[in-house]
């Protein structure tokens, strides 16, 4: 043979390199199904996690971009009193941009000729140089700064409640104003449903002609800064200096604010929203964790022989092993890469939902949600999928004559230990909160521990009650052949079990928190709780109030004293406000309190330490953040300052207030039944009766009364609260995928097993229709038992989440077991159906030919 063709020879044997081979398995096992199921897994954890990503990605960059916008200037400093000189001093040092606005509620009233009507608002008095940030746009087009000297620009409801048009003279105070405009668009006042009052904003020459403003006013005064030309360093120089000099001068009620000056109830709402989001996405990863796990252990059964027959051919483990390898990390990248697009996609549905909440262009998205997201995929399949089919690589040759051989190697098991960890690390990452991330991680994983210790020891008490008679007579055939059949293979019982009670433990818990979730923010904000609020009602009109309340036909309101307190010391030590390090406990021990007593404990609070003692002259009660805010414990004293007087007790309550109610709450509350020696006011909270003038009849009755009419901003929260339920449902809807995955997984990874022993039933003489039977009392026994575990832990860890991490009351449900059960017989019967619905119709020969008989 010439050397020409000793060299042709030689290409043609040449075996193919690993990447060929890689490729060329991973292309026979897409085409054969094997790989589908694992990377539908993966697509889909991926999806669940990147929609979420993209969406909190958005926000956060919008915020971070609108942050000067929404708070009028690039630093503001608000403080209840006239913003001290030093602080001008140093925007004029910094060579800032600076401008003082005075903020108060106050009533806006229509001339008699006009009707003589008044509505509550929120009035704003600025200089000449507003806004140093943003635009402000009038309904007509107009950009436009402060009004000038003897007009106001006012939002559309006060002009709707007034009867007043564009043009007209509005009475503010003891001065008259000319309406000029109504604002569209206001930058420095936040998301719409941030203020309680409709706007009233007039140029600060006509401040002091109104009268408004007296010694014991409550006025907030804002001073906000800008660099002419965006020097940053300049405003960071500012707020650094200006942080210190508030510190050093002991200035009360002065601080710098920032975006978490929203409401409390809507943020708790929309905080709770998204934990839970991010709790979905984490049971999303997790399950499809199992998934994967399950369709590699199937996937690795299913190529060991030809692994062996490899082996015989020549082919080295380490070239196995690369070739398994490559093709499992390919097909990551595959399903990370269609689980990313999914996911980019799933989000602008978010963005839909909350269109109304969302009313600004958002910008696009970075690319840490591509990287979590690719992170995660391949985590799922090196780390979960990986593992098992590493074993192959050790398939002995023997194998090929000798069937038992072949196990698990020790680099495997190094394999699974790094991928669980980058695994839990992008969990931990996701939720962004460690408690969240121990219960649902940690949780999830001591269930799966949970669920095959009880299922192994189910397997052990069925093994020896194996009914062979049942009330004295003999035991249906295909009862005995089932139970024996299940009580023959415990390993298999327990993964099959096992895996089963983790996809139901995830659809269950993610079922009871959403609807423990929604229920929640229903109830907080009934379509019937109070639209009315009425403060500065004075002791000498709290009886004569109420009896007009009770003439209009209003019997369920919230009545209680309002006390205004400054505290002073906790256990004797003066109250500083540099030695906290929490910006919210600044902001706490700087403003005063509203302190409310009452000698029984109010509806909707509850008490989550110490005790209520009715009628404790010196105990007092505080809200459970706030005394996590402050470092307060049960027996500590707390005393405030009351217009001058020395008001002092020791906690003996630690209250929950769910500020998402749009009810009055407080802060801290005295158990008493009076307390005279305190001046007060009383506030109340009503809804007002339909077709009555209540308000009208309040206002003309009681002239200094301050009524407040939130049912536009109730309308407003309701609206807000739908859309983020349907954000909620629309994630979860895509979750009870994953869960079905699992499944389908966990069902389909016994079929092959199943074939064989039917088949060998079937030698032996069974029918079809008592194989059937078997098969259908097999799955229905299997799957109760999963649901029922499931069901158990499910309600526990329900609970610790509802408790320890979204902050609402919870209630054991004892029906959620029972219908878990149910559940997972009927999806086991119906997932097993589909999967072995054609192994009773093959041809036995096929079928033994076929088989893995050992």
């Amino acid at each position: 043979m010439s050397t020409n063709n000793l060299h042709a020879h030689a290409q043609i044997m040449r075996p193919p390199t690993v990447l060929q081979m890689a490729w060329r398995q991973l292309w026979r096992d897409w085409r054969a199904g094997e790989l589908r199921l694992l990377m539908l897994a993966v697509a889909l954890a991926v999806a669940a996690l990147c929609a979420v990503s993209f969406l909190s990605d958005r926000l956060d960059q919008g915020l971070r971009r609108d942050a000067a916008q929404l708070m009028g200037g690039d630093a503001v400093l608000l403080s209840d009193q006239p913003t001290p000189l030093p602080l001008l001093a140093l925007a004029d040092e910094l060579k800032l941009q600076h401008l003082i606005s005075v903020n108060f509620p106050s009533m806006a009233r229509a001339s008699e000729a006009q009707g003589g009507g008044s509505r509550l608002v929120a009035v704003k008095a600025v200089g000449a140089a507003y806004p140093l940030r943003g635009r402000l746009v009038l309904q007509d087009g107009r950009s436009v700064q402060a009004p000038a000297a003897g007009e106001v620009w006012v939002d559309g409801p006060v002009l709707t409640a007034l009867a007043l048009k564009q043009g007209d003279s509005l009475l503010l105070g003891e001065k008259s104003l000319r309406i000029a405009g109504i604002i569209a668009t206001e930058p420095d006042r936040g998301a719409g449903f941030l203020n309680f009052a409709p706007r009233v904003m007039l140029a600060e020459a006509d401040l002091a002609a109104t009268g408004l403003v007296q010694p014991a006013s409550r006025v907030s005064y804002r001073l906000a800064v800008a660099s002419s030309g965006g020097d940053g360093k300049a405003v960071a120089s500012f707020v650094s200096r200006a942080k210190a000099l508030i510190e050093s001068s002991g200035w009360r009620g002065v601080r710098l604010d920032s975006l978490e000056s929203g409401r409390p109830e809507m943020r708790q709402t929309l905080d709770r929203a998204a934990k839970f989001l991010s709790l979905v996405a984490m049971l999303a990863a997790l399950l499809a964790a199992v998934a994967v796990a399950l369709a590699a252990r199937d996937f690795a059964a299913r190529h060991m022989d030809d692994c062996a027959m490899l082996r015989v051919l020549g082919q080295s483990q380490r070239r196995i092993a690369w070739t398994y390898g490559l093709e499992f990390g390919v097909a990551g990248l595959v399903g990370s890469a269609l689980g990313v697009l999914m996911g980019w996609a799933l989000h602008y549905g978010f963005v839909s939902l909350l269109a109304g909440l969302l009313d600004v262009s958002l910008p696009n998205p970075s690319w840490w949600p591509v990287g979590l997201g690719f992170g995660l995929g391949l985590s799922l399949l090196l780390g979960f999928g990986l593992p098992p089919v590493l074993q192959l690589a050790a398939v002995p040759a023997l194998r090929v004559i000798r069937r038992d051989l072949g196990s698990l190697k020790a680099g495997s098991m190094l394999v699974l230990i790094a991928g669980v960890l980058g695994f839990t690390a992008i969990l931990m990452a996701l939720s962004g909160d460690l408690v969240l991330g121990a219960i649902a991680a940690g949780g999830f994983g001591l269930a799966v521990a949970l669920f095959a210790l009880l299922s192994w020891l189910a397997v052990i008490v069925l093994r020896r009650i194996v009914p062979l008679t049942v009330n004295g007579t003999q035991a249906p055939r295909w009862l005995l052949l089932a139970t024996r059949q299940v009580a023959a293979r415990p390993g298999f019982a327990v993964v099959q079990v096992s895996s089963l009670a983790v996809g139901l433990l995830a659809l269950a818990l993610l079922v009871l928190l959403r609807t423990d979730l929604i229920d929640s923010w229903r109830q907080a904000t009934p379509a019937n709780g109070p639209d009315r609020f009425v403060i500065n009602i004075q002791p000498d009109q709290a009886e004569p109030f109420q009896a007009r309340l009770a003439a209009a036909g209003v019997r369920q309101y919230d009545f209680y004293p309002m006390i205004r307190g400054r505290l002073l010391s906790i256990n004797g030590k003066q109250v500083q406000t540099q030695k906290f390090d929490d910006e919210r406990a600044q902001r706490l021990a700087e403003r005063e309190f509203n302190l409310s007593h009452s000698e029984l404990l109010p509806a909707r609070n509850q008490v989550v330490g110490g005790a209520w003692i009715n009628d404790d002259a010196e105990g007092l009660s505080v809200e459970e953040g706030l005394a996590k805010s402050l470092g307060l414990r049960i027996g500590d004293r707390l005393k405030f300052d009351v217009a001058g007087v020395p008001v002092e007790g020791r906690i003996n309550s630690v209250r929950k207030v769910d500020w998402a109610s749009m009810r009055v709450n407080f802060f801290v509350m005295f158990p008493r039944a009076a307390m005279p020696e305190l001046p007060r006011t009383f506030v109340a909270a009503f809804r007002a009766p339909v077709g009555t003038d209540l308000d009208r009849a309040i206002t003309r009755e009681f002239p200094n009364l301050t009524l407040v009419d939130v049912s536009t901003q109730l309308n407003q929260v309701q609206a807000v609260l739908n859309q983020v339920i349907q954000a909620v449902q629309y994630l979860f809807a895509f979750s009870l995928a994953t869960g079905l995955v699992v499944l389908l997984a966990s069902v389909n990874s016994t079929r092959d097993a199943r074939t064989r022993e039917f088949a060998l039933m079937r030698a032996l003489g069974a029918s079809s229709g008592l194989l059937s039977q078997v098969q259908r009392a097999e799955l229905l026994g299997v799957g109760s038992l999963a649901g029922f575990l499931a069901g158990l832990v499910a309600l526990i860890l329900s609970g610790l989440l509802a408790r320890y991490v979204f902050g609402f009351s919870w209630s054991i449900n004892y029906w959620v077991p029972l219908i878990t059960m149910a559940a997972g017989a009927c999806l086991a019967l119906t997932a097993g159906w589909w999967s072995l619905r054609g192994v009773l119709k093959r041809p036995v020969t096929q079928t033994l030919r076929e088989a893995d008989v050992q």
